[in-house]
């Protein structure tokens, strides 16, 4: 079928993700060529006009950014109490409206991916896509050889059992940091499962996501991602939902 579903056409302008494309469309606020439509399945044509909340739209310059984020900096677009959010991290990167996919804490550092293609976010953060990420954490203090174990194992945390896929020592430095892989979505959850063995997490950097690293990427600075890179992701993640389907 000719044509480009309405809620992916907005998604992926970089206007906003697919699911708010949903409700703005059943909201009655998407209009084409003039006319209202309240169906996410409509086909938008090459010519066709399309306005959103008032505003006309069109297709954009997909732009692929990493981000080696800092510390302080908030993994949203923008921040009603005006604090530093990613975006003034890669300021004067593109013209584009990118948005982050997944999200940090602010107090966890390291790599974080910005683009404003709706559907190459979707795929990164759908649970089937299983993207695994790589963290260090730095402890309070060594961790004990059984509680090693015992994060191997698996632990139940309040919201239900956590498995990584991952967990040993840091070869380059002492027992209290460790080095964690796993393809868990859940907020918090590296934190967590150290405060369950009554550790505290003195600092927390993703320094792996879906392959990628922050290979001479230094703390707050960022770079485009290859042509390359992107297409492995994308087919990496679309294996894994078709072996699920």
């Amino acid at each position: 079928m000719e044509g480009e579903r309405l809620n992916k056409y907005i998604s992926n302008t970089g206007y906003c993700s697919r699911r708010k494309a949903d409700e703005l469309i059943f909201m009655g606020l998407v209009k084409v060529n003039d006319k209202v439509v309240d169906t996410p399945g409509y086909r938008v044509q090459s010519h066709d006009k399309v306005n959103v909340e008032g505003h006309k739209i069109k297709h954009v310059r997909k732009q692929y950014i990493l981000l080696n984020k800092t510390k302080d900096a908030i993994s949203t677009v923008s921040d009603e109490r005006d604090r530093k959010t990613v975006m003034d991290l890669i300021e004067g990167a593109c013209e584009e409206k990118v948005y982050p996919v997944g999200r940090l804490d602010r107090n966890t550092t390291g790599l974080l991916i910005l683009t404003n293609d709706g559907e190459f976010a979707n795929l990164l953060a759908h649970p089937s896509s299983e993207i695994r990420k790589v963290y260090k954490a730095r402890l309070d203090k060594p961790l004990a050889y059984d509680d090693l174990k015992k994060i191997r194992e698996g632990m139940m945390l309040e919201d239900g059992f956590a498995q990584v896929d991952e967990v040993e020592y840091s070869k380059t430095e002492g027992e209290d940091a460790i080095v964690l892989t796993l393809h868990s979505g859940r907020n918090r959850i590296v934190r967590r499962i150290f405060e369950a063995l009554e550790y505290k997490v003195k600092a927390l950097d993703r320094v792996g996501y879906a392959g990628l690293t922050l290979h001479q990427l230094p703390r707050g600075a960022w770079r485009y991602l290859s042509l390359e890179e992107v297409r492995r992701l994308s087919a990496s993640g679309k294996s894994k939902k078709s072996k699920i389907k």
